[in-house]
């Protein structure tokens, strides 16, 4: 115990009780003076918090920011749903243009003949495997479109409805081999038939047949639709002559036409559901 009492440790241990009480002693007599420990704890912890400060402080900007972004992204956000809404009035614009289009090449048709009943229709599909520019449309049995309907885009023949459903329906068009449309060049008023041929497809060419050796259709006549079989009225425009030549099946000769109707680039057309004449006669095979 002695030896504990004269050694170093305790020698420091009562300087330090010493200086404890000292400070304790002078902060109960100062009022306004702070006492050393306050001042060693001050100057121990004051680097803390000034580290404690900046930390709070990054905090406040990283609320801000983090609000900011908030704010950024339902602004984003609006901006984007405007975006959508201008790119569907662009789509609806561009449809309702195309149906004007189509109604103004359809409107002299319809003061000519004031008996037709038609229905609109946009092309919805084409078959890439179909070799002779088939396409559906929109509209079908719900609309009053049926088989043998024909198809127009304003004066010029486009071809015939050859399947239905209730909403929509396939279309076979001019060059198509199994379409056959009752005809007459309008210059010569001989008579044939319309249809599509394998050969002349390449060249974008159906083929008037039926005409006999002595016919006088030259290049650059009209061929219209004769209403024959009541399939089509009568007077729609198909196609121009390109050539006349002899048929190396029959005895008789055929005209090479060029229809009118743009095939590829058709995207809006009509259906004509009804008549004067419709079903009066059969479809020639």
């Amino acid at each position: 115990m002695k030896r504990f009492l004269q050694s170093g440790s305790f020698k420091t241990l009562v300087v330090i009780t010493v200086v404890v009480l000292l400070g304790v002693l002078c902060a109960a007599v100062s009022r306004n003076a702070s006492s050393p420990i306050t001042t060693v704890i001050g100057t121990v912890f004051s680097p803390l918090q000034k580290v404690s400060a900046y930390i709070a402080d990054s905090l406040k900007d990283v609320d801000a920011s983090f609000e900011s972004s908030i704010i950024y992204r339902a602004e984003n956000a609006e901006l984007e749903k405007q975006l959508q809404d201008y790119r569907k009035k662009l789509v609806e614009y561009d449809e309702l243009k195309n149906k004007v289009d189509a109604y103004e090449e359809f409107y002299g048709v319809k003061q000519k003949n004031q008996d037709f009943e038609f229905c609109y229709g946009t092309v919805i599909s084409r078959d890439a495997a179909d070799a002779y520019d088939s396409f559906v449309l929109n509209t079908g049995s719900g609309d009053g479109v049926e088989v043998g309907d024909p198809v127009i885009y304003g004066e010029y023949v486009v071809g015939i409805v050859k399947k239905v459903n209730y909403s929509s329906c396939v279309v076979y068009s001019v060059l198509d081999p199994r379409v056959n449309i009752g005809a007459y060049e309008s210059g010569t008023r001989e008579y044939g038939y319309i249809s599509g041929d394998d050969k002349l497809y390449d060249s974008g060419m159906c083929k008037l047949s039926g005409l006999d050796s002595s016919t006088s259709i030259v290049a650059g006549g009209m061929v219209c639709t004769s209403g024959a079989g009541g399939v089509f009225p009568n007077g729609l425009i198909i196609g121009e002559v390109v050539a006349v030549k002899s048929d190396d099946v029959s005895a008789g000769y055929f005209a090479e036409v060029k229809p009118f109707a743009q095939f590829n680039e058709i995207t809006d057309v009509f259906v004509i559901t009804s008549f004067d004449g419709q079903g009066q006669g059969e479809l020639k095979d």
